[in-house]
């Protein structure tokens, strides 16, 4: 039993560590094309307008803004279902468990934010302070995973949940603190729109076509609002049904009817269901969708596009920068020093300080097989900020000048936190003997 619960984490944690070695790829051609001969291709190609719709209704953006806008916000929508998850049923449920988790994110975030505001305090990098706040859970669950069963599985499950709170918190920031002027009307719609989506879970509709459609229109309303049209996908996640209708007994009882009345029916060479059976296989079908939430079916159909489509896209849409750009520009060495603390040792130092105060505190534990050692590692790994650190980075700095010393930073310090975490974690694993998971 405690296996089969494990297979949903396992499975989890496989397809982050595989979209975090892709991440990494297309920031390493995001890079070198940038910085080729034929540099010119890679910053022209983001500006191509791309039109959508037809007669007076139409959209136009360029490219960029179709995946930093558009096709994060289905990244957002993504995060906002995990979050959901966690807090009903996952790590998060419990208060005294999601403890140590929640601490250790308030703490890796405020620090890393300090860290920047007290290089850049009243300088012109003032605004990118949510920057160094955010950690990238494919790249450090990748790197988790890499080092195999020398890391407890509890460890990685701490990470996703610390990352989790984190996306959260990234989230809030973004919609109280890097929003234009707000435009009352557009978010009078989107406040209907998202009210109609909660009526639609109240009414009991389970079916995800009225909740894309209302999405669709949510994305456009706030597009327009002043508050980042990518936080529609959060709002969204929010009211998607998380209940089930029946449970695993129920489910077995009626399935293994439906199956008594498909196997009466069977016969030889007949290769086309019978009436019957194809009642039985509806019926089954329909009891499936029962078992499983709208919100996990989201979920598992929607992650893989994720991690292997929009992430990827982001990161070779922005991770590319001359090196040396911008570092002429008045305050663009303390944005990359402060990026670059921020990451490297303003995310460890957060992690372990708030954890340690947690549990020396009385409102945390440890969990079992975790030392400190591994808590140092894992708080230098979260500093991998990579692709929320992009995504507010381009908010921050909307007008592109400061914005390529921001980059440089969150590059750097992301692959030294990346390096010197894994050798931390090392170096820790070899204190207690290696942990073996469960096999899936």
């Amino acid at each position: 039993m405690t296996i089969l619960l494990l297979r949903p984490i396992e499975r989890f944690l496989g397809l982050e560590s595989a979209s975090g070695i892709l991440l990494l790829l297309s920031a390493a051609i995001a890079l070198v094309w940038a910085n080729s001969p034929w540099s010119a291709s890679y910053f022209d190609l983001w500006h191509l307008p791309i039109v959508v719709g037809a007669g007076g209704y139409q959209l136009s953006l360029d490219l960029h803004h179709w995946i930093n806008d558009g096709l994060m916000a289905v990244f957002f929508f993504v995060v906002g279902l995990e979050i959901k998850r966690e807090v009903l049923v996952g790590e998060l449920a419990s208060p005294r468990a999601a403890a140590l988790s929640i601490f250790a994110a308030i703490g890796g975030m405020v620090v890393p934010a300090a860290i920047y505001v007290a290089l850049n305090a009243g300088g012109p990098g003032e605004p990118g302070w949510g920057i160094p706040m955010a950690t990238d859970i494919a790249f450090a669950l990748g790197v988790l995973i890499l080092l195999g069963r020398r890391i407890p599985l509890a460890l990685k499950v701490f990470v996703t949940a610390v990352a989790i709170v984190d996306d959260l918190g990234a989230v809030a920031v973004i919609a109280l603190f890097y929003t234009s002027d707000l435009a009352l009307g557009s978010l009078g719609w989107a406040a209907l729109l998202l009210l109609l989506s909660v009526g639609l879970n109240r009414m009991g509709v389970r079916r995800t076509l009225p909740y894309a459609v209302l999405g669709g229109a949510l994305w456009l309303a706030l597009l327009t609002s002043g508050v980042h049209a990518t936080v529609a996908g959060v709002l969204l996640a929010m009211t998607i049904p998380a209940r089930r209708l029946i449970d695993a007994p129920q489910f077995l009882e009626r399935a293994g009817g439906l199956l008594a009345e498909f196997a009466e029916d069977v016969q030889p060479g007949r290769m086309d269901p019978t009436p019957d059976q194809r009642d039985a296989l509806l019926g089954l079908e329909d009891h499936a969708e029962r078992l499983s939430s709208p919100l996990l079916r989201l979920e598992h159909a929607l992650h893989p596009l994720v991690a292997f489509v929009v992430m990827p896209l982001f990161a070779l849409a922005n991770a590319g920068v001359a090196l040396g750009a911008g570092q002429t520009v008045a305050g663009a060495g303390a944005i990359s020093l402060g990026v670059l603390l921020g990451l490297v040792l303003g995310k460890p130092i957060g992690i372990v300080l708030a954890s340690w105060l947690a549990v020396r505190g009385g409102i945390a534990i440890l969990p079992a097989g975790i030392h400190w050692g591994h808590m140092a590692g894992a708080g230098i790994l979260c500093g991998i900020g990579f692709t929320m650190s992009l995504f507010i980075a381009n908010l921050a700095f909307p007008a592109g000048v400061l914005l390529p010393a921001a980059k440089i930073g969150i590059l750097a310090g992301s692959a030294i936190a990346g390096v010197a975490g894994t050798l931390v974690l090392l170096r820790a694993s070899r204190r207690v003997p290696p942990v073996t998971d469960p096999e899936p």
